[in-house]
């Protein structure tokens, strides 16, 4: 009785072409082949747990190892360890591409058994192909990017947004109290203000009742020009010590 299973140069009938998808329960094989249908490596698996032999057709381009590793453990639960190595022993990355793990044979090991696989070889593009195969594969990346670039572009700004939302949250707190203190110093400013005008006119008062009334003018004359020097004196020494001209400037400044 003729073998069900696929094998590398086994030719399968029309009817036979149609289980690619599902598994079957005559093992005619335990081990692992793989063999090219429609242009799609179609890996052949003995599961352990369901004594069935399946088949997982792969995307060369898009699928990784990764991608065939969840999918045999999703078909049959029993799977608790499953890995490739390559054919030297060094272990495969998930992320490496279907189509660079088909390139040499690899150890497909699932849960204490390990499968020795064999690709079969294909041939290699010539080089003008090659180089239309790459125009091809750079115009599919330019047309996804100038179709998704606009959805790029709104869920970055819905993200800048929400960012943005977040920052006035936490700077909340803190422009209430910019402002508090703003209004603090906007008050003590006005206080400085009027209080130097206040001082400026009891001065004038009092070196007035001075002059003209109790004393006079030949009296005062030297008070106020030590009273003058006096007040340059000190308005040189603020400038000095704080770089800054002026309680008059200092209190537009704070303001």
């Amino acid at each position: 009785m003729p073998s069900t299973g696929i094998g590398v140069h086994q030719r399968l009938s029309p009817w036979q072409s149609v289980r690619v998808v599902y598994c079957s329960t005559v093992v005619p094989s335990d081990e692992v082949t793989v063999v090219y249908q429609n242009g799609l490596p179609v890996i052949s698996v003995n599961l352990p747990s369901r004594r069935e032999r399946c088949q997982f057709t792969l995307k060369p381009i898009s699928d990784s190892v990764g991608v065939f590793l969840q999918q045999l453990q999703a078909e049959d639960r029993g799977i608790d360890r499953v890995a490739i190595y390559s054919a030297d022993g060094t272990r495969v990355a998930s992320s490496t591409g279907i189509d660079l793990l088909l390139l040499d044979d690899f150890k497909l090991i699932i849960n204490d058994v390990t499968y020795h696989v064999r690709p079969p070889k294909r041939e290699l593009l010539s080089h003008e192909n090659a180089t239309t195969l790459n125009d091809v594969k750079t115009l599919v990346q330019q047309l996804y990017t100038a179709l998704c670039i606009e959805e790029h572009q709104l869920n970055k700004e819905k993200e800048l947004i929400g960012r943005l939302e977040e920052l006035k949250e936490q700077l909340a707190p803190l422009e209430k109290v910019r402002m508090e203190l703003s209004r603090k110093a906007e008050k003590r400013t006005t206080l400085v203000l009027w209080g130097g005008l206040a001082y400026m006119a009891t001065q004038f008062g009092i070196l007035a009742r001075l002059t003209w009334w109790e004393y006079s003018w030949d009296i005062m004359e030297p008070v106020t020009y030590f009273i003058t020097y006096g007040s340059a004196m000190a308005m040189y020494a603020y400038f000095v010590m704080t770089r800054q001209v002026g309680l008059v400037v200092l209190a537009l400044t704070l303001q």
